[in-house]
């Protein structure tokens, strides 16, 4: 996990100074590619996803290297082919991981995260999932375990393969030629992440277009359909982690209501967006009808707002930052208290951008939480040694961030008028 930490001090900056890239570029091409409130919350979503990551909070059904101790027919030594054959192997795994998520009902919530902004540009390629906690698909694996691929290739090829995936959520880039036959290009990408009815459940691919082609699930980008991003049931609202568990929610709901026992149970493994015809019926849901004629969700944030959300997205990077560099220096137990206040800071800076009647108690408890932190601590994680004053700049922090989410809350118009019922609906 230490490793894993350290990779992603460079990973971090890394993604970020592409993104702002895209983002230059687009504005001297006279493009427009990104919404603040839509950039923020992609990359907080983010965030939540490197906390859960970094706190090992998944569970493998079965790990790859017990796998490859029980079941390898061959022994083989890490040789440079073996890493090319394990990155093919992989992004073939990659493909049907994928087009599970697409098309189980259940799957569906580890992935919806990563289709819900309705923009398409580098930063949402960080909507990663935190309710994507169960290693499912491990049996994709076997195959590779069989063969004797060595537990270190697959520790190594991994994330590269994952890296690999970032730069071609952009639509700065038209049609590339030939690579267009071969890997995911920007073209290949916009259309599976469209919800124009030619689009749906096309290119899952990650790395190789070649699986979708001859899996009879490619759509090449049409000049006469422009993609339309999104999912066909919005998501409204800039908070990840709400996004994260809004279907399985509904899952729920569906489930509870229902009288049909048998629909209780096939509710979880039938195709994505299946649902009891009593309950549909009964609790009918708004899918889009016409993708072209789609609202996209807008709070109306004020500028000072906007503003404030940009600040606190920047000081949750640094806090986030500071806590991987220093990984090795921390317990993990400190770890855990220090990314738990991370992601309550995460969920109450976005709770206020959708303007929801959390965002006061949420921003309590974590003003709460920190200063009980700085006092158990005597300060905050050590900062002081790093920073002169760390701790004070800390606490005078939470003192502003409880302030201005009053005030946002309780002076600028509009935030008590919003339903209640927002949450997880």
């Amino acid at each position: 996990m230490e490793a894993y930490a350290a990779a992603l001090t460079y990973a971090i900056p890394f993604f970020l100074i592409l993104i702002l890239i895209e983002a230059f570029a687009a504005w001297r091409m006279g493009q427009k590619v990104n919404r603040g409130m839509d950039t923020i919350s992609s990359l907080s979503s983010g965030m939540t996803n490197t906390i859960k990551e970094i706190l090992g909070l998944s569970i493998v059904i079965l790990s790859y290297q017990w796998m490859v101790e029980h079941w390898a027919l061959f022994e083989i030594q890490a040789h440079w082919w073996v890493f090319l054959l394990t990155f093919v192997l992989m992004d073939l795994a990659a493909y049907w991981s994928h087009r599970f998520n697409h098309t189980v009902n259940l799957f569906w919530n580890r992935h919806i995260v990563h289709h819900s902004s309705e923009e398409f540009n580098l930063s949402c390629a960080l909507r990663q999932s935190i309710s994507e906690v169960f290693g499912i698909y491990f049996f994709l694996y076997i195959p590779i375990a069989l063969i004797g691929v060595p537990a270190i290739v697959i520790a190594i090829v991994a994330p590269i393969h994952l890296f690999a995936q970032f730069w071609y959520h952009t639509r700065l880039i038209n049609r590339m030629g030939w690579l267009e036959h071969l890997i995911v290009t920007p073209s290949h990408h916009r259309v599976h992440h469209a919800i124009n009815p030619e689009y749906i459940d096309k290119n899952y691919a990650a790395i190789f277009i070649v699986w979708d082609k001859w899996f009879g699930t490619f759509q090449e980008e049409l000049d006469d359909q422009p993609p339309v991003y999104g999912t066909l049931k919005p998501v409204s609202t800039w908070n990840p982690i709400w996004i994260n568990f809004m279907h399985v929610w509904g899952l729920f709901k569906d489930a509870w209501r229902t009288k049909n026992w048998w629909d209780k149970v096939r509710i979880w493994f039938m195709p994505t967006g299946w649902r009891p015809s009593d309950v549909a019926d009964k609790y009918p849901t708004k899918i889009v009808a016409n993708v072209f004629e789609r609202p996209k969700y807008n709070t109306q944030p004020s500028r000072r707002l906007l503003i404030w959300s940009w600040i606190q997205l920047i000081i949750s990077v640094l806090l986030i930052y500071y806590a991987l560099a220093n990984f090795g220096a921390f317990t993990y137990g400190t770890i855990l208290l220090y990314m738990a206040f991370a992601f309550i800071s995460i969920f109450s800076y976005t709770a206020l951008m959708d303007k929801h009647w959390m965002a006061i108690p949420l921003e309590l408890f974590k003003f709460s939480m920190g200063v009980t932190i700085i006092y158990q601590l005597s300060g905050w994680f050590m900062i002081d040694q790093f920073l002169l004053g760390g701790t004070t700049i800390m606490l005078i922090y939470l003192i502003l961030s409880l302030l201005f989410t009053l005030y946002f809350s309780l002076i600028e118009q509009g935030y008590w008028t919003v339903s209640k019922q927002r949450l997880l609906t």
